[in-house]
């Protein structure tokens, strides 16, 4: 097997990069770009490539203070005068007493034997602190002794420097990016090849932002996102998280469109760890901020659990109407049952519950126990039968081979830079509603298996190893894609492709495990149950779907052999 070519990167590779985020940046967001920003850019654009090439260097890396005499890079061939260059253009300052809000964070970047040697302890405070961990020896220093001092002990020894400009960094990187994940890494993956990304005309590239306020919306809550899992991490108290969280969200400002997934997710994150420390009230209080999933479920939950027995049916009206997914559907319905018949003293079942019960059963040995997809698969393979492991990876692949040049159009106005993998809005129910006719029209052109077997090949050959969300690469994926093919009529494949469409996020997950057939055409998809399984409200969703268009599906409810 021929390996891949090694790629060598050249020496300022990360500069390159850098600038080529300057100049998109630019050419996309100039209009949005503040003051500030565009000094950071054209005092930049100034520097030396030594200077330039250091402060790259120093923002890809994490932490705003560094050691210079830790420092080795051999492309910078005067170290010393690029640093100097870059503190008189106000690009690094030296560690100063005015660095005391940020001490931690500079005391940081040395080990804990480094500290109790220089700083000026006395005997007795290093016998103690000696037995201490480098985060104590930090915040003891901190306290007990003049940061002046600190700084004076360790400059002695040491050119620590703290670099500037960090906001105008990160806002530039995030207009790049469109979120707060996106690193320069990902320019390094590319290159090296390990990462194929779609090609795109550049010129047909559209802002992700129109205002300067959806940038500035977007980007706090993805800060405030942070500082929460800040807090969790810190095991703050859960009702000061409380107090900060509602007290951020009073003070906020009124949020654009493109902010408001991002909030409601928060908030559902929020929810969701004061339930688990044990806050009821304060959970309820939060979850009543949004009407995202899970959201109202939660409060049904809630309101039920603390008496407020009308409100929780009349929310389960309300979700029954309007149901944003599976588990919203089945949820209003059965837990709406389950109040009506605890006050008429009759038991109810879930209706995912009903339709496991009612499955048909299949005895597989106990060795089976940590396996039991394969337990059936043999049970089946013994019956005559053929059978794949299928789940949800064939379903997302045919979805993303079928569509592939309609997800990643950049003339919907959802791709915004050269390395994303996905379009902006897959995961919204935009997706659906921008590219209705494109999908429809597509699949009305497949009006024959030969014309789905001809496109998905052509596809799979012509787009093997680019990242797809969808997609994951290998051989097994044509074979299963071809056998769907071969097992359901057109109409049938139209169907599924589209509910797959309406909801992205939602509907490309809960798929029946197996695939089984026979040589004269027989087969059905098939949801494995071990007895302490339960059906989710997703595979439901999916198994009711298939009886309305015809398409044989079941669940199996495994018995293990008597040994």
């Amino acid at each position: 097997m021929v390996g891949r070519q090694k790629v060598i990167l050249t020496p300022r590779y990360y500069l390159d990069n850098f600038r080529y985020v300057l100049d998109f940046v630019k050419r996309l967001y100039g209009t949005l770009l503040n003051d500030a920003e565009w000094t950071f850019i054209h005092q930049f654009e100034a520097l030396g490539l030594d200077a330039q090439s250091l402060y790259v260097r120093l923002s890809n890396r994490k932490g705003l203070f560094f050691r210079l005499n830790k420092l080795n890079y051999a492309e910078i061939i005067d170290l010393p005068g690029a640093a100097d260059a870059l503190q008189t253009a106000g690009f690094i300052d030296r560690l100063s007493a005015h660095h005391e809000a940020m001490g931690e964070a500079a005391l940081s970047v040395f080990t804990k034997p480094e500290l109790l040697e220089l700083l000026p302890f006395e005997p007795e405070e290093l016998r103690q602190l000696g037995k201490e961990k480098k985060e104590a020896v930090v915040q003891y220093a901190l306290q007990e002794l003049n940061f002046g001092e600190i700084v004076t002990a360790l400059s002695t020894r040491e050119s620590v420097v703290k670099l500037n400009f960090e906001a105008e960094d990160m806002m530039l990187k995030y207009l790049f990016f469109g979120n707060r994940g996106g690193n320069m890494t990902e320019f390094v993956i590319r290159d090296l090849g390990m990462i194929n990304f779609e090609q795109y005309d550049e010129s047909q590239m559209t802002a992700r932002f129109r205002t300067r306020k959806e940038v500035e919306d977007k980007l706090l809550i993805s800060l405030t996102s942070e500082s929460f899992y800040e807090q969790k991490e810190a095991e703050r108290p859960a009702e000061d998280i409380y107090n900060w969280f509602l007290n951020w969200n009073e003070t906020r400002p009124e949020l654009s469109d493109i902010a408001i997934p991002g909030y409601q997710k928060l908030v559902c994150r929020v929810g969701a760890h004061l339930e688990r420390q044990k806050l009821p009230d304060q959970a309820l209080a939060v979850y009543e901020l949004s009407d995202r999933v899970p959201a109202r479920e939660r409060r049904v939950r809630l309101l039920f659990k603390n008496g407020s027995t009308e409100e929780a049916l009349a929310l389960c009206d309300e979700i029954a109407v309007a149901p944003l997914n599976a588990d919203e559907r089945y949820f209003a319905n059965d837990f709406r049952d389950k109040i009506l018949g605890l006050s008429e003293k009759k038991r109810t079942r879930k209706a995912t519950t009903r339709f496991l019960s009612d499955a048909e059963s299949v005895s597989i040995p106990a060795a089976y126990r940590h396996h039991v997809e394969e337990g059936v698969m043999n049970y089946y393979f013994e019956q005559g039968y053929d059978a794949a492991f299928t789940e949800n990876y064939p379903w997302r692949g045919l979805f993303g081979l079928v569509f592939w040049d309609i997800i990643y159009d950049a003339n919907v106005s959802a791709i915004h830079h050269p390395l994303q993998r996905a379009p902006s809005d897959f995961y919204l129910p935009e997706f659906y509603r921008k590219r209705e006719d494109l999908l429809k029209k597509r699949l009305a052109e497949l009006t024959t298996k030969d014309d789905w077997r001809r496109h998905t090949g052509r596809m799979f050959n012509a787009k093997y190893g680019i990242t797809n969300v969808l997609v994951d690469w290998s051989d097994e994926l044509m074979k299963l894609v071809l056998r769907f093919i071969d097992v359901l009529d057109v109409e049938q494949l139209r169907l599924i492709l589209l509910e797959m469409a309406r909801n992205v996020r939602e509907h490309t997950r809960g798929f029946p495990d197996l695939l089984i057939w026979t040589d004269d055409g027989q087969y059905s998809f098939v949801e494995v149950k071990s007895p302490t399984d339960h059906l989710g409200p997703q595979q439901l969703h999916w198994l009711e779907f298939f009886q309305t268009i015809g398409v044989h599906g079941k669940v199996n409810r495994v018995i293990w052999e008597a040994v």
